[in-house]
């Protein structure tokens, strides 16, 4: 509200804010001001009206859950574009629209800059939106007015309690996606207690909430259920049926079960928005199936050492990337990974713990510690790997350094997996941003090799 005049000598027309900012306005602004209590929401309202209500004009996926939520909408996005459509996209890693590629901020942009997106989509000729929708985004209202027409929940595990508080209070803000105020229809994967909690409440509160089940137990009642899965180096192959008797057969070259799940997720949302299975089946089988490059996603950047860039930086993500690479790896598994600083502290001492049940080596460097001593937070994951027998624990607080050795000391037969920060670019210390990209300091460190890297 303080910067609302210089806004009006600017151009302003009108300004928006709350109670208490509408009473640091000077009574003389000469615009009209709109006060509300939700501000985000009304934004998104005001945008969407002001650049014509683009998103009706768009088919719209939107995907939320913990972990999984960028590679789905990368999934999405590559299974739509093989069946010859034309889309955009807005996640974690990257904002395209129609083809043109721009960085990220926010996993969830903010309502006038969203509204904008769509109308410059519309305009470059897109048929479809894809986008990631995070927990912050749908408690602030930053998605409003948006409704998708298909909406997908990937998993809940802990994560941003900074935020929530709770892990109920997370868990509601993710299922206010799966009502009819925010999605015509939900495609919910049933594998883990809270997928199956979110289906039963968006059924009660009216939505239509459709169950994927791939790990889940038989008797689990679901919709879409993953069946004749085979596994081996390439990738994994799976049958994705429908209790109507429809079945699409398809592939993922993303290693894990998790990654499984994401492409069947993702398949699923795609038929659940009205694409025919055999147009579908068709467009995967030319297009090799689901398995689209996502920066910083299970990224692998050599095979002999195999290395691995992921964004895994919560417990679960953490634990499953490393069971999804110990099958693979002849030699030692090696993880490099920190904690980001004013979050979830709670999580750090668990994270490493399961990293050093599932490595033979785990070196805890820094993540992004922000404000927070760095020494204090590796101190913290330490303290979990440490209590845990087996495992070869050191630490390296400067992060390129870490990636340096660790790379520079991997056997040919060796797996490392460099977690947590994937596909960033920017490591904030101490209030100070300095670039770091983790793939790049691999890179680096391979071509120090001798001989340099197979990739």
């Amino acid at each position: 509200a303080r910067f609302a005049p210089a806004a009006v000598a600017a151009g302003a027309a009108a300004v928006l804010t709350d109670p208490a900012g509408a009473g640091l306005l000077p009574a003389d602004l000469g615009v009209p001001v709109l006060v509300t209590p939700d501000v985000p929401a009304v934004l998104g309202r005001l945008a969407a009206a002001l650049y014509g209500e683009p998103g009706r004009a768009l088919g719209t996926f939107a995907v939320t859950g913990t972990n999984g939520k960028t590679t789905v909408a990368f999934m999405v996005d590559h299974a739509l574009r093989a069946l010859g459509r034309t889309t955009g996209l807005v996640g974690t890693v990257e904002v395209r629209v129609a083809g043109r590629a721009v960085p990220a901020t926010l996993t969830t942009p903010q309502p006038d800059e969203l509204q904008a997106l769509l109308a410059a989509m519309v305009e470059a000729g897109a048929d479809d939106l894809v986008m990631e929708v995070s927990s912050h985004a749908l408690a602030l209202g930053r998605v409003d007015p948006l409704v998708y027409d298909v909406a997908g929940f990937t998993n809940l595990t802990q994560d941003h309690l900074d935020f929530h508080g709770t892990l109920e209070g997370y868990f509601q803000a993710k299922a206010s996606l799966f009502t009819p105020r925010r999605s015509r229809r939900g495609v919910v994967l049933v594998d883990d207690d809270w997928g199956r909690r979110l289906v039963e409440q968006a059924r009660a509160d009216g939505a239509a909430a459709v169950a994927l089940a791939v790990a889940a137990p038989a008797e689990v009642p679901a919709d879409w259920r993953v069946g004749d899965v085979r596994a081996d180096a390439t990738g994994t192959a799976f049958t994705l049926t429908h209790r109507d008797g429809r079945t699409l057969r398809t592939a993922t070259a993303l290693p894990g079960g998790f990654n499984l799940a994401n492409a069947a997720l993702a398949a699923a949302m795609v038929l659940e928005s009205g694409v025919d299975v055999a147009a579908l089946q068709a467009a995967l089988d030319a297009a090799g199936g689901l398995s689209p490059v996502v920066p910083g996603r299970m990224e692998q950047l050599s095979e002999r050492p195999r290395v691995i860039v992921d964004f895994a930086h919560n417990t679960d993500a953490l634990a499953q990337a490393l069971a999804a690479l110990r099958p693979a790896t002849a030699g030692r598994l090696v993880v490099l990974f920190g904690a980001a600083g004013e979050r979830d502290r709670s999580k750090r001492p668990d994270m490493g713990r399961v990293a050093a049940e599932a490595a033979d080596v785990v070196v805890v460097t820094d993540d992004d510690p922000h404000d927070e001593p760095p020494a204090q937070i590796r101190a913290e994951v330490l303290a979990g790997a440490r209590a845990v027998s087996g495992a070869t624990v050191d630490e390296i607080p400067s992060r390129a350094e870490a990636i340096r050795t660790v790379v520079l000391g991997a056997g040919d037969d060796d797996t490392v997996l460099v977690a947590g920060r994937g596909h960033e670019t920017v490591q904030e210390i101490a209030g100070i941003p300095y670039h770091l990209d983790d793939r790049d300091e691999v890179r680096a460190a391979l071509a120090s090799r001798t001989g340099g890297p197979t990739a």
